[in-house]
């Protein structure tokens, strides 16, 4: 499959491996083989796709890939990427009934890579035929804004019943934080595009460099379309606000993943000597890993509150810590220091009881980057456009979580934008639940 959008090959992602590669196939024969088949399985439970995994593992089991893939897309258009990205651990692998025996669990994530990898490779006959026009009513249009997880599972859940989606993109390429925000190791950003152009073909338009308000207004949408759905994610990095932050040396974590997974080596020109994270939750665990396996000299994270607070998951953690990083915790940082140059040679932190400063404790920790992973500002000003679109006490939109409606009958919305930061597989849940509400209400107007 040739992509329509165009990366730059040497670009500095390349240099990280896959950490978990593709399972050949006597290795997912045998792993398949494990799965049990729980009658009441709390693996499903656990994904919030609801994919059904015993029935697509044991489709491998059997041999049959593409009814194996079929499975998990009808549930997760996205199954490919989530396969990847999901914290499995945590969810399907987390509830799988070999832990409460002290064996390991099925290897869900890497079937549901190897059954979704092999499906959609480049030469395989196409899985899914939309349908032409809707069963019941008329062909509806629908404007969804942003191309990440949420904008496409809506979109492709729309357009497999027969209706139009066009998605709106600011950035030059599609895919959300999945083509731009995703660590390397877990998934590279041709593998995404690869995803992305799988769901394009089945129908679904993306027109990207095209930003709301700029290049075209809420309005056109609201009055050229059935609906639109909000899939805008979150916005740009938040700031310390301390002393000496502007300048040099300093980088948002968002920002850093993205030139990282997008640039050219000899383009990206990132300062990989002594590195400094700020933050205890996932991004800030990927951006410390990803620094180490570039070869920086040192990476040190640094968390306000104790270990066990950190909102990042342990199992990332411990995998940072094997790769060299190391976590200064209850610190929090007062300032950066530079020299009479500009250039920044420390960051200035002071250490911390509960989270709060304690009286002259101030040291100074050398370094020559600070990457700052505190959390992305939300895009207030975006939804302040649509009419009737209100935003909760954290700057979301406020959208009902199993629908995706706002205040506004035309406008759904979901994904990182309602919940302030979830995983990939939340994301593709609400698009999907979005779509299926609205194609539900068409289909009961078109009976009455």
């Amino acid at each position: 499959m040739i992509s329509r959008f165009q990366l730059p090959d040497d670009r500095v992602e390349k240099a990280l491996p896959d950490k978990k590669p593709l399972l050949g196939l006597a290795e997912a024969r045998a792993e398949s083989e494990r799965c049990l088949y729980c009658v009441d399985a709390p693996c499903i439970k656990a994904c919030p796709t609801e994919i059904d995994v015993p029935t697509f593992i044991k489709k491998i089991a059997t041999g049959n890939i593409r009814g194996s893939a079929r499975t998990i897309f009808e549930q997760n258009i996205l199954g490919y990427s989530c396969a990847r990205v999901c914290p499995t651990e945590v969810l399907c692998e987390g509830a799988c009934v070999y832990n409460g025996w002290q064996k390991a669990p099925i290897k869900i994530g890497r079937l549901q890579r190897y059954a979704t990898q092999h499906a959609t490779a480049q030469g395989e006959p196409a899985m899914f035929t939309p349908k032409s026009a809707p069963t019941k009513g008329a062909r509806r249009k629908v404007a969804l804004v942003g191309a990440g997880p949420a904008s496409l599972s809506c979109a492709a859940t729309l357009t497999l019943e027969g209706h139009e989606a066009t998605i709106f993109e600011r950035l030059p390429v599609p895919g959300g934080l999945n083509t731009t925000g995703i660590a390397p190791y877990k998934l590279h950003a041709e593998d995404a595009l690869h995803e992305i152009e799988w769901v394009l073909d089945l129908g679904v338009e993306v027109k990207t460099g095209m930003e709301i308000g700029r290049d075209v207004s809420a309005k056109e949408l609201l009055d050229g379309y059935d609906a639109v759905f909000l899939g805008v994610g979150l916005g740009r990095d938040t700031k310390l606000g301390v002393v000496g932050e502007d300048g040099p040396g300093v980088h948002g974590a968002v920002q850093w993943i993205e030139r990282m997974k997008t640039l050219k080596k000899s383009d990206a020109k990132l300062h990989l000597g002594r590195v400094i994270v700020v933050g205890g939750g996932n991004t800030a665990i990927d951006v410390a890993r990803e620094s180490a396996l570039l070869g920086a000299e040192h990476v040190t994270m640094v968390y306000r509150r104790g270990p066990d607070e950190m909102s990042g998951y342990l199992h990332e953690m411990d995998g940072a810590r094997k790769e060299g990083v190391t976590l200064t915790a209850n610190t929090l940082p007062h300032s950066f220091v530079r020299d009479a140059h500009g250039k920044l040679v420390a960051l200035r932190v002071v250490q911390t009881r509960h989270g709060k400063p304690l009286p002259n404790t101030e040291h100074d920790l050398p370094c020559d980057a600070v990457v700052v992973a505190i959390g992305q500002a939300k895009l207030r000003e975006l939804a302040k456009q649509f009419p009737g679109v209100e935003m909760d006490d954290r700057g979301c939109i406020k959208a009902d979580p199993k629908t995706g409606a706002t205040g506004n009958p035309k406008v759904w919305s979901g994904g990182d934008c309602i919940n302030g930061g979830k995983e990939v597989v939340n994301a593709v849940a609400d698009g999907r639940n979005a779509a299926r509400t609205l194609i539900a209400a068409w289909s009961s107007k078109a009976s009455e």
